[in-house]
């Protein structure tokens, strides 16, 4: 199935940055259709009936159990959803791989082997492999008769993956690589059939390969003793001498960190929208259990403690379904176009998740840190009973943790966010300094306070995401500056970098919450939920500015900064606990 969405938009990758999405251009989960509601209940079914039965069994990791499931899931066309006919794949279309990953984010332990396998496992072949390594692989793979597996950790690098040890050298009858090296962390180690491994090609090329789990000299770790997501495999593998056929090298010598960080990109999406399947799973058990249990001769729902975090839960989980499927939807209508200029089907999915990197990262960072608040506070709301194994929500708050890890942590992920937008500034494609000028002699000449447009259903809120967006290039025009004269090394100044991603990651969650409430009825529920999470959002990006300001900029500066970014980030008061218990009220019905 390949299909457009409805709602067209001209926007790229990082443009959201620049320009104003107009009203009603944006993609929610609302709009899915009547086959993706099938897809989505095929998923739903399948978890429900088949893994949440017997989380217990998989988390002990009984023999075979994992691989079983698995190989339903491939029965079912779940494995091979977003792999073109011609390989047997089903070809749907990008929301409905994203219906499909939020679906399986409730599935626990099995979600790391679905993610693993069809992301991080497949991809790397389906973008970069030959015709013949497609033909060979992808259906094995999509069917589930095969498991795939990718190693990338070493004991000595992890975020520094190029410095990888691991060597792959040319046989002396120049038919094979010799591999000889070590990865750890390896999820689906113990039943893969293949595994996407990166090596060294005369000790500094880095490079990837198809291994095949029968070469002899490949060996296996015992399982890790983890934290959590317990269910899955994870070991460590080990090459000794083993005999790599030369038509195994996956795309070009030297070039393997265009696979490893490509691939990464379309699998920080996928985790960040199993979080969010996770996360409405989780709340759900908060509400549940906050009616069922009674203190003081009442429900703990009744009380205003516990109605803020049911509605905090809420708030998150709305704000990032409407970040997923808004990106969903640009990233659908971008793959659908270059499809119809005639790019083949891999390569656009491959340029589509390039320029889409940094919506990406925030996908995955935003996601990660939604489920780890959601979970705690599920604890907390079930109290003694959130600390027992008696539960479901002790076993989901030890397995959210791996999410800020998973897909480069979410640090490294901050950092790579301005690094991207930097790049892209000195390549041509992201027009930062006429932004930063602009916004620069705006300041210079008074900010206005009065430019709300009421032609908005919203324009208080519309008006907040400029303000925020003048933040941005206030401080990232300042920063480029010093940069390039030396006065300031962005690869040290860690902190006030990640300062400056968590403003892009507030603008890109606020902007998709207020176009997706725009689009939608005006409730109550919505309404509330809008004005609270702008509310906080304002007071994040005026903390965060004023962190990164003091961090980077010259102190004969600090009175302009502050003064601009108290005016910047201004936002009327709300009675968040009207809007909250609001919100809880109608969870609780």
């Amino acid at each position: 199935m390949s299909t457009t969405t409805d709602i067209k938009s001209t926007l790229k990758g990082t443009e959201f940055l620049l320009n104003e999405t107009p009203q009603g251009q944006t993609y929610s989960s609302d709009d899915i259709t009547e086959e993706h509601k099938m897809i989505k209940q095929t998923v739903d079914e399948f978890v429900n009936d088949k893994v949440l039965p017997i989380a217990l069994r998989i988390d002990k990791q009984e023999e075979g159990l994992s691989s079983k499931l698995m190989d339903e899931l491939g029965e079912l066309g779940i494995l091979s959803a977003h792999i073109p006919e011609s390989y047997g794949g089903m070809h749907m279309d990008f929301i409905s791989n994203t219906l499909i990953a939020e679906g399986m984010g409730a599935a626990g332990s099995l979600s790391v082997a679905y993610n693993a396998h069809t992301g991080i496992g497949m991809l790397p072949i389906l973008y970069y492999g030959t015709e013949a390594q497609k033909q060979k692989y992808l259906p094995k793979l999509g069917s589930g008769e095969w498991k795939a597996s990718y190693c990338l950790t070493e004991p000595s690098s992890g975020s520094d993956a190029l410095s990888a040890k691991t060597r792959a050298d040319m046989s002396e009858d120049g038919q094979s690589y010799i591999l000889n090296g070590q990865k750890m962390w390896i999820s689906n180690a113990g039943f893969a059939n293949l595994f996407i491994v990166f090596a060294q090609v005369d000790g500094d090329k880095f490079t990837g390969f198809i291994v095949e789990r029968e070469r002899e000299g490949l060996t296996l770790g015992a399982e890790e003793d983890k934290l959590g997501i317990k269910g899955s495999s994870t070991r460590q593998v080990f090459f000794e001498n083993v005999k790599i056929p030369k038509e195994n090298l996956l795309g070009e010598i030297g070039k393997g960190h265009l696979i490893a960080f490509n691939v990464l990109n379309i699998g920080r999406y996928k985790l960040g929208v199993s979080c969010l399947g996770g996360s409405k799973r989780v709340a759900q058990e908060s509400i549940k259990y906050a009616k069922e249990r009674k203190q003081f001769k009442q429900p703990i729902a009744n009380f205003g403690a516990i109605k803020f975090k049911l509605a905090e839960q809420k708030i998150k989980n709305y704000v990032l379904d409407a970040s997923i499927y808004r990106l969903a939807g640009l990233m659908d209508n971008r793959i659908n176009e270059l499809s119809a200029e005639g790019m083949i089907y891999g390569d656009c999915k491959l340029k589509t998740a390039e320029e889409f990197a940094l919506e990406c990262s925030i996908i995955k960072v935003f996601g990660s840190e939604v489920l780890d608040y959601v979970c705690d506070e599920a604890v907390q709301v079930h109290g003694g009973m959130g600390y027992s194994e008696e539960g479901v929500v002790a076993r989901a708050y030890r397995d959210s943790r791996i999410n800020r890890i998973f897909e480069g942590t979410n640090e490294i992920n901050r950092l790579l966010m301005l690094n991207l937008l930097f790049k892209k500034s000195m390549k041509g494609e992201f027009d930062l300094a006429s932004k930063a000028m602009a916004v620069q002699t705006e300041l210079m000449n008074g900010i206005s306070l009065n430019d709300e447009n009421e032609d908005y259903k919203f324009p208080i809120e519309r008006k907040a995401i400029k303000s925020f967006k003048k933040v941005l290039f206030m401080l990232m025009g300042y920063a480029g500056q010093q940069a390039m004269s030396k006065e300031l090394n962005l690869k040290e100044a860690q902190e006030p970098v990640m300062n400056i991603s968590d403003i892009i990651t507030d603008i890109f969650t606020a902007e998709s919450l207020l176009l997706r409430v725009e689009k939608s009825d005006e409730s109550e529920i919505n309404n509330a939920i809008l004005k609270t999470f702008f509310y906080d959002t304002a007071q994040r990006v005026y903390k965060n500015a004023l962190d990164a300001t003091g961090s980077i900029v010259d102190e004969s500066m600090f009175g302009a900064f502050i003064s601009s970014i108290k005016k910047l980030t201004k936002y009327p008061l709300q009675n968040t606990m009207k809007h909250r218990r609001l919100i809880a009220d109608q969870l609780i019905k």
